[in-house]
């Protein structure tokens, strides 16, 4: 390699670079700036879901279900840890990014990682939402909508039954 070609791959290295970094970022969640590592996969059929899973976890997190509002103790509850998906049990929420929404869902301004969620066009019931699932098992978790807190503005409003409570 010449000097001339090394410099201008450095030149587009050192440019693409901080451009790379820039385009990977998420919304702010704490001021973080998420990570790029893919998320690891877990798939298993119907009938396995069903044996791992309570009825009402697999109608929620498997076919899209709504739990009824103000149901969750999840809903009410205070303690410090993370929210886990119920059925892969990856880390999804925080406790420090969960607020009081009046909803009578657990809600929360941001998910641990853009890679840990992942969000989808819902056209049912004659309206359009975003649904959020779980990025590794793609369980149906509930919602997000853009009527939040700081400093993301979003609410994740999530079916407690899809998630699991894990005390720090």
């Amino acid at each position: 390699m010449n000097r001339t070609t090394f410099f201008k791959c450095l030149g587009v290295l050192v440019i693409a670079g901080p451009l790379a970094a820039a385009s990977s970022s998420f919304r702010p969640a704490n001021g973080l700036v998420d990570d790029t590592k893919p998320p690891r996969r877990v798939v298993k059929s119907e009938a396995e879901w069903k044996k791992i899973l309570t009825p009402d976890e697999f109608a929620v997190a498997r076919q899209h279900g709504t739990e009824r509002a103000f149901t969750s103790p999840l809903a009410k509850n205070h303690d410090r840890g993370e929210y886990r998906c119920v059925c892969c049990h990856e880390p999804l929420f925080r406790s420090e990014t969960k607020f009081e929404s009046g909803t009578g869902w657990p809600s929360f301004y941001a998910p641990i990682s853009k890679n840990v969620v992942k969000d989808l066009k819902d056209t049912s019931y004659a309206m359009v939402r975003t649904e959020v699932q779980c990025a590794v098992c793609d369980a149906h978790l509930g919602h997000v909508f853009e009527d939040g807190p700081e400093p993301t503005g979003l609410r994740y409003c999530m079916n407690g039954v899809s998630l699991e409570f894990v005390k720090k």
